[in-house]
């Protein structure tokens, strides 16, 4: 594997001819790190999607420049996806609209809208930028791990986890920690938008922007990025618990070292003895961090991580969401560990 430093503008073009030969490049995000493709290029998609262990009816998330670039894909994205444009990008908020049906079929999952988004990272947009120049509009990047994993937010997450022929610029941690939100603009104007997946920029925003509230997720709402029921699992068995339940877990000793050791990442000072990361008592600060934290427990090799309950408010939604879906992923793999 080939990690370059995403600050130098040689590793920038060097990222930018291999993605307009049809190679994969992964790249940080202020979200996470993404595996990127031409989104022009069926047959680099399909890249993605073996690297991944994705399916291929599983839509990607298209990456964009600019708003004006968004339209090579997208030529009349409406209203509600116009406003949320001109607000938000470039930042963690993709857009779902009608596709342009001639372009990015396989990056679209075969459906006939499209996930966009203009990240704000600067060496995601110096890629663009470099790319387009190149004749490249977009690139197709889900997050740089194998599918249903736990997303990578630095480089040596993404080494840890594809084998030695993919190259990777390394842009730093990622600020953000968790992937976009995304909202749904294709039932305009019958509908109003829906919110698919939350992120760090909450709906109350979101909402304001659109004046009209979002609606949920419907059976007729597209296939989407990171929605599925269970996603986001580290190895070890994720278990999600109420704080007082939790509390009175962390009252007594840890299990016995025969049975594996259990990893903390809670508000709750548990007692001693146990292996503690303290959730940040700010939403913005645990989404940060919250990939890195599971993935470390697993390096460290606990065969079980529990996770307080975050808190009901609308800041933590995102935070909230991935959690829930990271223990629903073990619990199909162990009922046990409901």
């Amino acid at each position: 594997m080939t990690v370059l430093a995403g600050d130098d503008p040689a590793a920038i073009e060097r990222a930018a001819q291999c993605l307009a030969a049809g190679d994969l490049v992964a790249f940080p995000t202020e979200t996470v790190y993404g595996l990127g493709a031409r989104a022009d290029d069926d047959a680099a998609v399909a890249r993605i999607f073996v690297a991944k262990g994705r399916p291929a009816d599983h839509p990607l998330i298209v990456h964009v420049a600019s708003s004006d670039a968004a339209r090579h894909f997208a030529p009349h994205p409406g209203a509600a996806a116009r406003k949320l444009m001109a607000a938000f990008w470039p930042g963690p908020l993709t857009v779902i609209v009608a596709r342009h049906p001639a372009r990015a079929g396989a990056a679209a999952g075969g459906q006939a809208s499209i996930g966009l988004r203009m990240p704000a990272h600067p060496v995601a947009l110096a890629l663009l930028r470099e790319c387009a120049a190149r004749g490249v509009t977009g690139l197709a990047a889900p997050s740089a791990n194998r599918f249903g994993r736990v997303s990578p937010t630095t480089a040596a997450h993404v080494a840890a986890e594809f084998g030695a022929d993919l190259l990777v610029l390394d842009g730093g941690a990622c600020t953000v920690g968790i992937e976009s939100a995304i909202v749904d603009c294709t039932p305009e104007p019958h509908a109003p938008p829906a919110l698919l997946r939350p992120g760090q920029i909450g709906r109350e925003r979101i909402e304001a922007v659109l004046g009209v509230p979002l609606a949920e997720r419907g059976v007729d709402s597209p296939r989407a990025s990171g929605t599925l029921a269970a996603h986001y699992a580290p190895r070890a068995t994720l278990r999600l618990m109420a704080s007082d339940v939790l509390a009175a877990r962390l009252a007594g000793p840890p299990p016995a070292a025969a049975a594996g050791w259990v990893g903390v990442y809670s508000r709750l000072v548990p007692a001693v003895g146990w292996q503690h990361r303290r959730m940040p008592d700010d939403a913005a600060a645990a989404a940060h961090e919250l990939f890195a934290v599971l993935r470390e427990f697993d390096d460290r090799g606990a065969s079980a991580i529990w996770v307080e309950q975050p808190p009901e408010l609308p800041s933590w939604e995102g935070v909230r969401d991935r959690l829930r879906r990271a223990a629903a992923a073990a619990a199909d793999a162990d009922p046990q560990a409901t």
